[in-house]
């Protein structure tokens, strides 16, 4: 067993407080913004647009995700006390908010300047396992979303939260949602899928939902929703939702 007492601020300068969260978005999406910069585009044309896409990227992730979590997760909440909607150094994000937000993002850009949405869309299909592998190594640092209770030798008490030996979530989430979600992606890549703009698209979300929805019977429930119907999270309902539209896109673009 291991023991979990994180503190979740990084470092301090002055007063400020810099948390691994905040890190961890910062970290992926630069990495991510070389990696399609280095190995992702070879078209001249979107290599020129993609720095200007990024601020739209930046953008989409923080409403998308913030405003995500509110409605998913937190409405009654967050209708009680609407001022704290802004307040996202308290934490609370949705990954499927920040996607919403990402394809919104995505599409305004391209209707700016006249190009094909799904071109981005995949740059960051490709590249977002990389952001989510540092999101959930974060989450696992601040023993936020962690997992039920186990007694597995792997097991990981949370001790800012309680002194129940639990699955270490985040890390089944990093590894396949990140490393291996990336890996997958990258198969494709290799097999010319960028060719057919949507396509890579289509298998991110399909991966990212099927990982997602298994791994969730291994994450404790947020406490506010409980289980839902046939005893799944919201998770793992809003993952089917995005998987049947993974799959029906992949159709279209076979």
């Amino acid at each position: 067993m291991f023991i979990n007492n994180f503190d979740p601020v990084a470092f301090q300068v002055f007063s400020l407080e810099i948390r691994w969260y905040s890190l961890a978005y910062i970290i992926g999406i630069t990495l991510g913004w070389l990696y399609c910069k280095k190995k992702l585009i070879k078209d001249s044309l979107i290599l020129q647009l993609f720095d200007d896409f990024i601020t739209y990227l930046i953008i989409g992730i923080i409403l998308g995700g913030r405003l995500g979590y509110t409605l998913f997760y937190n409405l009654k909440y967050y209708l009680e006390n609407p001022i704290e909607i802004l307040m996202v150094w308290n934490g609370g994000m949705s990954f499927h908010g920040a996607l919403i937000g990402i394809i919104i993002a995505s599409i305004l850009f391209s209707k700016k300047h006249n190009t094909n949405s799904f071109i981005f869309l995949d740059l960051v299909a490709l590249s977002a396992p990389i952001g989510i592998f540092f999101g959930r190594i974060a989450n696992f640092i601040n023993s936020e979303l962690y997992g039920r209770a186990t007694d597995l030798p792997w097991s990981v008490q949370f001790v800012l939260i309680d002194n129940i030996k639990r699955h270490p979530s985040q890390l089944y989430e990093a590894f396949f949602e990140g490393i291996i979600l990336f890996f997958v992606l990258g198969y494709f890549f290799k097999k010319d899928y960028l060719r057919v703009p949507g396509k890579i698209s289509a298998l991110f979300l399909i991966f990212y939902s099927l990982f997602r929805f298994f791994i969730e019977f291994f994450r404790s429930p947020d406490p506010q929703i409980g289980y839902l119907v046939l005893n799944l999270t919201m998770g793992q309902l809003i993952s089917v939702l995005f998987f049947m539209i993974g799959a029906y896109l992949l159709i279209l673009k076979k």
